[in-house]
């Protein structure tokens, strides 16, 4: 039972891991992209035709990262080559992200999903709980880790991550230093599109292997607000992760067994802890001004 639970809390917090850790980065340019909800359903849907009409589960999972950081390009080209409104913008992208995946995915309503292999390592998969948890998760998870510590890695130990960290809280400075701002931030727009794409693709190959319209269930939000939470440091998105990823899941189980709570209320607790989370993470603002960067959300239009 124990067993279970972990699993499928950690099947939940991977899709969710995936989406704020690559919004993370954007942010951490300084750019506020609020289309997140709408890469990852374009991603799903992009990498659950790609793994039916393939068959290849690697190709699946490229064409659901390509599918997000496509979108985030347009996003990209909206916001840093001309300059417009990048709260309007975002909102516009998951709009049409939504619709355009419920037209594209039409045709695939329905239709079974091939689905991605565990990770099977004789003897240590076999250990009694550990095994399992640790040895005999399916590759996008590991994957999902491997991309917050190598983030984590990128942004505090390395001269690239520093740079971003630079245009982040102060573009103009960073200019002039010579740093090509729209450049940077165009990568890490297309970067966070590309791990949103990713957890869209986890939802059609791994969690529920198949599409239906609007599966992504408002996670694209969640992430948004796992960056707050998380104050823009990856170890905390993690963590994050797995608090939503647990919540999620165990209002899943206390419908199962018929808790006398309304279902209508145990399905809104995601979303009613991340209302909760903010308001209290927003109640500590030297942490937030220490964190946040200086330049979220603020246009950039080179002067020479």
């Amino acid at each position: 039972m124990f067993e279970g639970i972990v699993l499928t809390i950690i099947t939940a917090a991977t899709p969710l891991l995936f989406a704020a850790i690559g919004e993370l980065v954007t942010e951490r340019s300084g750019v506020l992209n609020l289309g997140v909800e709408g890469m990852m359903a374009v991603g799903a849907v992009c990498g659950f035709a790609a793994a039916h009409l393939t068959d290849q589960p690697v190709i699946a999972i490229a064409a659901a990262a390509a599918a997000g950081a496509l979108m985030a390009a347009l996003f990209g080209v909206v916001t840093l080559i001309f300059v417009g409104n990048q709260v309007a913008s975002g909102l516009a992208l998951t709009l049409f992200g939504l619709g355009f995946s419920a037209l594209i995915g039409n045709a695939y309503v329905g239709i079974p999903g091939i689905g991605l292999p565990k990770l099977d390592i004789p003897v240590l998969s076999d250990i009694p709980l550990v095994g399992p948890i640790v040895f005999g998760e399916d590759p996008l998870t590991y994957l999902a880790i491997v991309l917050a510590v190598g983030v984590w890695w990128f942004l505090f130990h390395t001269r690239a991550g520093l740079i971003l960290r630079a245009v982040g809280d102060n573009h103009v400075s960073a200019h002039s230093l010579g740093y090509n701002v729209i450049k940077v931030r165009f990568l890490a727009v297309m970067f966070g599109g590309a791990c949103a794409g990713l957890g869209g693709g986890y939802l059609s190959l791994v969690y529920t292997p198949q599409w239906t319209q609007n599966m992504t269930g408002g996670r694209g939000w969640i992430a948004l607000a796992l960056v707050v939470f998380a104050t823009w440091l990856p170890s905390r998105i993690v963590i994050g992760a797995v608090l939503f990823g647990a919540v999620s899941i165990l209002q899943l189980h206390a419908q199962a067994i018929g808790v006398g709570i309304p279902s209508q209320f145990l399905s809104m607790l995601p979303y009613l802890t991340t209302v909760i989370v903010l308001v209290i993470i927003s109640r500590d603002r030297t942490l937030l001004r220490v964190n946040t960067p200086a330049c979220l959300g603020q246009s950039f239009v080179p002067d020479r």
